[in-house]
This record gives structure tokens, sequence and C-alpha cells, in this order.
């Protein structure tokens, strides 16, 4: 440690390079002294990142990155590991963020060392211990709040000094600083995973080591965790990856809704939907049954959502109709998990729903196009841009890139010797442009170009946005106002549908999923949210909001008006209160034998 420290000082005066000195710090890694390899590792990870500080030095971190593959692939387990730690470390300080640490680091999934394989394997997917570091954030929080409680108790009874003040706004700062840390939330960086040179053939080689691995069953889940992460962001085809995971499809197994979670990230567009159907078979026969608890059965209708929402095509109607009948369930939790697969494919394919469960057709879902599996329809303007035809109050003219005097005239700048040809052309085409263009003259309201819109056909509102996209650049007001058009074509219900427009069907979420799948999705059951004791007295705040003050009424709301008996009850003496006020105290046991005996005989007097 000594001589390590002494060269370390030297290089830090530049006395030594850096690939020599690190050669010799990996090759110390082999020392069985845990605090010197700590030591080592935190030099080395400081060093590289003070060079990389000002500019990066690619011909050093090259030779750098060799000299590290070359120790993950050593014999030695923990210069392997920690020559791994140092990588993770450097790409999550965004030294070594490149492509080529990242593939080295890919390297390494595939080590027969296990911790080395699973540290690999954390880092693409993110660590997973937020329940863990949630227990050990709640029993560090309440050591802290009993060690606060402790100090200000002491500093209450015993005397007060300087030094004990001190302890005590020390410990005030460090309970705020856990307090602060404890609401922060943890951000993972995934983008490691597009950074592979591969994907496809990394995915089926971690398949092949999956189906012989002989590992704990947690280390199982995280190389499915990776595999199906890699299919659903790449789009890869894998097609023995899902019979593995419809394996593991069973309310008794553990950690099924980590499993429900792969399957569901691992479905894509492109996966053909004979090969997702059985797993939606299976979810939909092991878990949507009354045999099962309501939890089960919400997770399952859950589970079968978030697969479809990211590939519709591999529902039938036959089964889709079935678990649609959940709607009206008398549990909660299935009920809404029903509901929304019901949303989800009121926006993917209606036509696969009953009928009556279709709902009125809107404008945007009459737009739209039902692609069958393959297909990828593209169109050549932007879907509501056709708002912008009309003049809307609020518009300032002359602003932007394409915002100029020509979008309502024509100007003539023709400096040619057929100067009146060309100016008698030019009054022909301005005399058309101001008859077919008087809806774009008249300055409209927000609502009442909304109702316009409305009113156009498809094809008439393609063809206006296509006019729109194509002769001017659109600027952030106008993607706002193409924005609020798409949300009216939402709500607004198809013209040919129906008369009757007093109800409006609510707004579909039909966002695109996004390329994980988080697992309170799938476990998310309704029911009523348990309220702390700072939520209960803010719903009590807020309903006495506009009230007139609770409590007793001091005083009279008419000072002429008559006293009641309380009121001269209190006025009264003593003497003429005094028996009722005794008749109204506790008897004892004596005078009740007493009353009872006195009772008894008088009654039998009267017979």
């Amino acid at each position: 440690m000594a001589f390590v420290k002494a060269l370390v000082l030297l290089r830090n005066k530049n006395m030594i390079s850096p690939i020599d000195l690190h050669m010799l710090f990996f090759q110390l890694l082999h020392c069985q002294d845990k605090n010197l390899r700590q030591f080592l590792k935190e030099n080395i990870v400081t060093d590289i990142k003070n060079i990389n500080s000002k500019g990066k030095n690619m011909k050093l971190n090259k030779e750098l990155q060799n000299f590290m593959y070359e120790m993950l692939t050593s014999k030695h387990a923990v210069a392997a590991k920690t020559s791994l730690d140092v990588m993770v470390e450097l790409y999550n300080k965004h030294v070594w963020n490149d492509a080529k640490t990242v593939n080295i680091l890919a390297s390494a999934c595939f080590s027969k060392v296990t911790k080395i394989m699973v540290a690999a394997i954390k880092f693409f997917i993110g660590k997973d211990n937020e329940e863990a570091e949630e227990t050990d954030s709640d029993c560090e929080s309440e050591n802290e709040n009993n060690v606060l409680k402790s100090t200000m108790m002491a500093l209450k009874v015993s005397k007060k000094t300087k030094k004990k003040q001190r302890k005590l706004e020390k410990a005030k700062y460090i309970a705020q600083k856990n307090q602060k840390k404890k609401k922060a939330k943890a951000s993972f960086d995934f983008s490691a995973l597009h950074l592979i040179h591969d994907p496809q053939d990394l995915a089926e080689k971690l398949y092949k080591r999956l189906e012989k691995m002989n590992e704990r069953f947690e280390v199982k889940l995280m190389t499915m965790n990776m595999i199906s992460r890699l299919i659903g962001v790449h789009q890869l085809y894998l097609p023995n990856f899902y019979p593995l995971v419809q394996r593991f499809l069973f309310p008794h197994q553990r950690e099924v809704t980590k499993v429900m979670v792969f399957a569901a990230q691992a479905a894509h567009n492109q996966v053909p939907p004979d090969d997702l159907e059985p797993v939606v078979r299976t979810l939909a026969n092991n878990f949507v049954t009354e045999r099962y608890s309501s939890e089960v059965m919400a997770m399952g209708l859950n589970a079968i959502r978030e697969l479809c929402a990211r590939n519709p095509y591999c529902m039938s109607d036959d089964l889709l109709q079935d678990l649609t009948q959940y709607k009206t369930y008398k549990n909660k939790g299935v009920m809404m998990a029903a509901r929304s697969l019901l949303s989800l494919f009121r926006g993917k394919n209606p036509e696969l729903l009953a009928k009556k469960d279709r709902g009125a057709p809107s404008e945007l879902r009459m737009e739209k196009k039902v692609e069958q599996f393959g297909e990828n329809s593209a169109v050549s303007y932007i879907p509501g841009a056709e708002i912008l035809t009309f003049k809307t109050q609020g518009d300032d003219e002359g602003i932007g890139l394409g915002d100029t005097d020509s979008d309502d005239e024509w100007v003539d700048v023709s400096h040619s010797d057929n100067e009146m040809d060309t100016e008698e052309e030019n009054n022909k085409a301005v005399n058309k442009s101001t008859d077919g263009n008087k809806e774009e003259e008249k300055v409209f309201s927000t609502k009442d170009a909304l109702k316009e819109v409305m009113k156009l056909t498809a094809k008439e509102r393609a063809a206006r946005a296509a006019d729109v996209v194509s002769s001017r650049f659109l600027s952030d007001a106008d993607f706002a106002k193409i924005a609020a058009v798409q949300a009216a074509k939402e709500v607004e219900m198809f013209s040919n549908s129906r008369k009757n427009k007093k109800r409006k069907r609510a707004v579909e979420n039909n966002a695109e999923s996004g390329e994980l799948v988080s697992l309170k999705s799938i476990e998310m059951i309704y029911k009523k949210r348990k309220h702390n004791k700072d939520a209960r007295m803010e719903t009590i705040m807020g309903g006495r909001e506009g009230r007139d003050k609770f409590g007793a009424k001091r005083g009279r709301m008419n000072p002429n008006a008559s006293t009641t008996n309380r009121e001269k009850f209190k006025t009264k003496s003593f003497m003429m209160v005094k028996y009722k006020v005794a008749g109204k105290q506790k008897r004892s046991f004596r005078e009740k034998q007493i009353r009872l005996r006195n009772s008894l005989l008088k009654q039998k007097k009267n017979y």
C-alpha cells in the first residue's frame, strides 16, 4: 500500500505514464488484500477521469480498453470483476460511454464466473433493487428520527451548551438531506442497449445459454429480462423465446409478474401473430378464470393489455369478446382491467369487438385505417394541419419563416419585356385565389375554426393539410393548433354515425407504448387507496372551505328575542334546582337496593 501511494503521487506529478501504471495496478489486483484492491480501483477510475476531463484522449483510451478486455478474459476472477466494475463506473460517469465500451461489457455476459455475468447483465437492464433500497432507507430514516428526538430531548432537559446546539443542528441537517435523497427518483440509462453492434447474435447466444443454465432462478430471470429488452428495443425475431416464457406463466410460479413483463417487452409489431397468440391464450386460460382470486385475474388482463398494445394482431375476436365481458365484473380491479383492454382495442382494431362495445366512432378513428400485420401506411402530410388554412384570431402576419404576404395574394416580380402579358396573367391568378380562398381571408375564433375543420370530409382535410405542409414552415404555435385539432377529433363523434350528439365519449388513451414495460402496469389493481394523516387532513380542510365557521355560536342572532329554558335555568337560585341536580348524580349500590325494596313494597300494598 505504501509503494502504491508513492506511485500515485508520482503519477499526479505526471512523472509516470498512465499505461505503465495501470498495467501494474491491474496486475496487483491479484493480491489478496481487499483494501488494496479498492484503493487501486478508485485510483484507476480517478486517473482515467482526470485524463479525459479537458478532452478525450482517444489513443490512450483505446489502449486502456484493449488492456481491460484482456483482463476480462483472464482466469483470475477478482481481477476480471474489478476491471468490469471500472468500465461500468467509467460509463456511468460519462467518461467511456462509447460503443466499444458497451460491446466489451456485452462480451462479459458470457463469462463462466457467475458474479461477472450478473454484473454485466445488471449494467444493461439496470439495478432492480428498488424494494431493498426502500427498506434500507426506511430503517435509516427511523434511526435518524430516533437520534434526532433523543438529541432534542437531551437539549431540552440538560443545560444548553454550544456543543449540544451544534449537535442538534447537525442532526437536523442530516435528516433533511436524507429526506431529499428519499424523494429523489432513481434514473436509469438504457442507452447502452442501443449501442450493441449485433443485437441478434447477442440475443441468440444468451438464449442458448439460458436453455442450459443451472444457476439460481434470479439469474435466469435477469437473463430473460435482457433478452426481452433486446428483442423489444431492436425489434428482433427470436421465435423460441416465447415458448420458454410460456412455461413460466402460472399463478403459482415465483415472480410470475416479472415473467409477464418479459413477455410484453418481447412483443413488437414485426413478430408474427402465430408466435404470440399461444402466449395470449396461456395468459387467458391460466389467469383470467374465476377459480383464482380477483387479483390474479386483474394481473392477467393487464398483462394481455400490455402485450396487445405492442402487437394487437395476436388477439382473436372470440377471445377478446370473452375477456371484455368482465367489464361488469363485481370486483373493481377486474372490471377496470377489462375496460382498459376494451379501450385499447377501440383505437387499435374496433372490428374485433362486439358491435355494442365499439362505441360511437370518432372523427380521428374514421380517418385512421386499421393496418394488417406487416402493413405500414405512410402519408405525405401532417394530420391536423388543415386548421392552418383558416386564419384565427391572434395570428400575426409576417412572423415566421413561411408567414408572408405570398400566402394571401400573388405579387408581381417580373422585369421582362412582356410585362403587360405577365401582368394580365397575374391579375387572373389574383382573381382566382380571392374567389377560392374567401374562407382563408375570414378571421375565425379557435372554436369556430375547429367547427369548420369538422365539416370537411377526410379527403378535403388530407388535401388541405398536404398543401399547407408543402408550402410553408411550421412554428411551435402551428404544432399546438395541430395537437388541439387531433384532440378534438378524438372526442368529436363521426358526423354520419348518429344524430344525437349530446353524450360525448371520453378521450381514449391510445398512446404508443414505450420500449420498456413497468412492473406497476401489470400489478395495477384498482382498490381504495389508504390515505395517511396528511392526506386526510387535506381532504377535511378542503371540505371546510366556503362554509361558516363551525363550533358553538356565542351571542344571539336577534338580541331582542326571548330567552330559552336552558338560559333561564342558569339564572335560577340554587335552592330551586338542587333537587334536580341531585337526581342526576350517580346512585350507590346501597341506594339502588333501598329504592328497589321500597318500590316492591309499594306494589305489594296496591295489590
